[in-house]
Formats: structure tokens, C-alpha cells, sequence
């Protein structure tokens, strides 16, 4: 076997016995880092942040930024008791913090660490903004995005190797436009797809997650229009972009709401 197919080989096994399935879509995800090596780093990152930056303590947001996430966290485990995934949570140790920043962001690191800018709390309005907010940055923890991304990185990088071996013994232009091509082809048509696909995944459990807390999805419309109009259009293509264009978005959110609040009635949570 020659040293071409010794690479697409192990390429194919680490796909193999790498996979973990996500509760909330049933599908098999990319897991080569272990979640026992990512939290404790992520913990040390958010603890290095938090000390590096304002956090707000005591004022009625922050309060909020505490209460609404601790209802996220509590419709997470209610979900996932409910279907058979009682200890998926091994590990977390969550913390909601609001940070200020004039930075329309929030974010959440593997393990439950959130952060909130104050920069995003006028967009969020209210509790049901907020919680449009929390629902979706606790599912990109829950969904293990931040494990897949690190995953598909180590597969891109030794897929990068794999083409100076292919490409060993030809000009160095032949092996600068095929590592051009390949840098090309995996971003766009590889790791910005990826991401996408990720956002659009946090967008479907976090309303999920936050019809069963009681936040009514159709809530996350309007928030999620007042967060278009806040940007002014400036945004690139959709293909270019980590993220779905906001009319993609608005559209799809609007295709699930039905079905985070069938979800959460039965929870015996129902709205009119």
C-alpha cells in the first residue's frame, strides 16, 4: 500500500472510531478530542477571562443573566433526563456572567461557562430575547460544536500534510497551487458549510430549550429581526460567512417553532 492510500485509510478509521451521537439530532458527530481534555482547558480560558475583563455583579441584568440561564440549564436536563440521557452532563459546572462590553455578542465554552455583554441586552429587549440568546449558546455546548470544530481542525490539518506528501517530488508551484486549492475547497466547501450547519443545530435545540423553560419561541422572531436591523445589512455572502445569512435564519426559526413547542408540551408546558 503505497503512502497515498496508508493516509486516506487512517482518514477513514479516525471517522470511524471517532464518532459520538448527538441526543438532540441523532446524528454521529466528529469527536477526536476528548471532552476530558477540552473542559478543563475551557474552564481555565473562561476563569482567565472573566479576570481579565469587567464582570457585572448585582445589578438587575446580571440578576437576569443568572435567572434565565438557570432556567436553560434546568430545561437542558429536563430534556435529556426525559429521553434517556441522564448523565450526558458529567462534568458541567455552569456559570452566567454578564461582562461590559459594547460588543453585541454572547457565547457559551464547553461545560456551561456564558457570557453576556451588556452590549447585547438592549437587542435581547426582555426575558424572552434573553432566553432566545441562552437557549442558542447553550446548545452549541450541548450539541459539542466546540468538540466538532476542534475534530474537523486536526482532520484539516492533517489533510494539509497529506497533500505535501501527495504533491512530494513536484515543482514547489504544483504544491502551492494544490495547497491553495485544498485550503480553499476545505474552507468553503468544508468549514464554513460546517459552521453554518452548527448554527442552524443551535438555533433548533435553543428554541427547544427555551419553550420548555416557558419563553415562548415566537418570541425569537422579533429578536432575531431587531438583531438583523442592528447589523444594517453589513454581512458577507452567506457562503462566506460561519454563520446563515438573517433572512436563512428568521426563515428556518420560523419552520421550527411548531416543534419546540411540541416539544415542550410535553413537558406540560403550552402557549396560546
Amino acid at each position: 500500500m503505497n503512502l497515498k492510500f496508508k493516509i486516506i485509510a487512517l482518514f477513514a478509521l479516525a471517522l470511524v472510531v471517532s464518532c459520538a451521537k448527538n441526543p438532540f439530532t441523532g446524528k454521529s458527530t466528529l469527536a477526536l478530542v476528548p471532552n476530558s481534555e477540552i473542559l478543563p482547558s475551557a474552564f481555565q480560558q473562561y476563569n482567565q477571562f472573566l479576570s481579565e475583563n469587567k464582570v457585572i455583579t448585582g445589578t438587575s441584568d446580571a440578576k437576569r443573566v443568572e435567572t434565565v440561564g438557570s432556567k436553560i440549564k434546568v430545561a437542558a436536563e429536563r430534556w435529556l433526563n426525559a429521553n434517556g440521557y441522564a448523565n450526558y452532563l458529567e462534568g458541567y459546572a455552569w456559570e452566567y456572567k454578564l461582562v461590559d462590553s459594547k460588543e453585541v455578542n454572547a457565547w457559551c465554552m464547553p461545560g456551561g461557562k456564558i457570557v453576556f455583554y451588556t452590549g447585547i441586552m438592549p437587542i435581547c429587549k426582555d426575558d424572552a430575547g434573553m432566553a432566545t440568546v441562552m437557549g442558542h449558546e447553550v446548545a452549541h455546548a450541548l450539541a459539542n460544536h466546540g468538540q466538532q470544530r476542534m475534530s474537523a481542525g486536526v482532520l484539516q490539518q492533517a489533510g494539509a500534510a497529506g497533500v505535501v506528501v501527495a504533491t512530494g517530488g513536484k515543482s514547489q508551484e504544483t504544491q502551492q497551487i494544490a495547497m491553495t486549492a485544498y485550503g480553499a475547497t476545505t474552507q468553503f466547501g468544508g468549514m464554513l458549510p460546517f459552521s453554518r450547519a452548527h448554527e442552524s443545530e443551535a438555533d433548533m435545540i435553543g428554541l427547544t430549550l427555551m419553550a420548555i423553560a416557558g419563553y415562548n419561541p415566537d418570541t425569537a422572531v422579533a429578536f432575531w429581526e431587531r438583531m438583523a436591523a442592528q447589523s444594517g445589512g453589513q454581512s458577507p455572502p452567506e457562503f462566506m460567512s460561519t454563520h446563515p445569512s438573517n433572512a436563512t435564519r428568521i426563515a428556518k426559526i420560523k419552520e421550527l417553532i411548531p416543534k419546540a413547542k411540541a416539544e415542550a408540551a410535553k413537558f406540560g408546558v403550552t402557549f396560546k
